[in-house]
């Protein structure tokens, strides 16, 4: 058959348009993108925070970039900075303490990558440059802490209670917002008194460390021990033993996380309470951020539904645990 030019014109434009059409078949079937940058491997909950993010890509999907900063924050920003030069389509991260992210954060909106917090919220002058938040009220985590202690006691000898406090890393939200939480609940009942308070990075060693300081300053003063989270305060209840004293009697333990290794000591009669802090953000954070990369409107703050665990159900509860 003879060709004519229009016949070769006509091939040339379906060839053209089936190109485009499969190029965009290709295209919508091309897996999310997300980059994640972890604060680092700290604690129990660190580590189920990211074996939930891990777990949930592989089940959705999703093609993880992962980086762990090791607790650095120049890390997490170098970190940013090469997930914006790979094109990511969506950049998620627990920054390591709230202030200094507006630079990198602009430069992610300049490059049209939308921004997902979780766990910790940032401190930045522009809201708009990250998408939405996932994550837990650590305000009110201190709050439900100094609520079971302002039930407690209740039952306690009339006089002055003296808490001393391990703090999380200094500058971070979960560290700022569970003290100013806690300090705001106990100032009802004026016997509640923190007579000392310092960081324990979140880590077991450094709350073991920073309480055996505690114990020589003020070892028969203390009647309470309050933990930024479940590490330190295991860490803590190394120490008190140590010295010759009985946690969770002796002297009151509390802690926020709700990890198995809390439960354990719970079971063990040497921690009081846990306040629960979920990690398991993973199934959440990739279905928000399909929605996001899909132009779907959500919230600017998503909140973790949580719970408040006294040592009297520790044993029935621990089988539940997931992490």
């Amino acid at each position: 058959m003879k060709m004519t030019r229009r016949t070769l014109l006509g091939a040339a434009v379906c060839m053209t348009l089936g190109w485009s059409v499969l190029s965009g078949a290709v295209a919508a079937d091309k897996p999310l993108t997300i980059g994640f940058s972890q604060v680092g491997a700290e604690s129990e909950w660190r580590t189920a925070n990211t074996a939930s993010i891990k777990d949930a890509a592989k089940k959705a999907g999703v093609n993880l970039k992962f980086a762990d900063a090791q607790q650095k924050q120049e890390n997490q920003v170098k970190a940013i900075r090469s997930f914006i030069a790979q094109k990511v389509d969506v950049i998620a991260f627990s920054p390591v303490v709230e202030s200094g992210w507006d630079t990198v954060l602009r430069e992610a909106k300049a490059a049209k990558i939308p921004v997902i917090l979780t766990d910790r919220a940032v401190n930045v002058s522009d809201k708009s440059l990250y998408v939405t938040f996932i994550g837990s009220d650590f305000v009110e985590e201190g709050r439900r802490a100094a609520r079971w202690l302002l039930d407690r006691a209740k039952t306690m000898p009339a006089g002055d209670i003296n808490i001393v406090e391990l703090q999380g890393t200094v500058g971070s939200a979960p560290a700022i917002d569970r003290k100013a939480g806690f300090e705001e609940t106990i100032k009802t009942n004026p016997n509640l008194k923190i007579i000392r308070s310092q960081t324990g990075d979140f880590t077991r060693a450094k709350g073991k460390e920073v309480m055996e300081a505690f114990l020589k300053a003020d070892g028969k003063k203390i009647n309470v021990l309050y933990a930024h989270n479940d590490d330190m305060a295991i860490g803590a209840i190394q120490a008190i033993e140590e010295a010759g004293l009985k946690p969770g009697k002796d002297i009151l333990v509390i802690s926020i996380d709700g990890v198995k290794g809390a439960f354990e000591a719970m079971m063990a009669g040497k921690l009081n309470v846990t306040v629960e802090c979920s990690p398991l953000l993973g199934p959440q954070l990739m279905s928000i951020a399909k929605d996001v990369k899909a132009g779907k409107e959500v919230p600017k703050r998503i909140t973790t539904e949580e719970g408040v665990f006294p040592a009297e159900v520790a044993a029935k509860e621990f089988p539940n645990r997931k992490y």
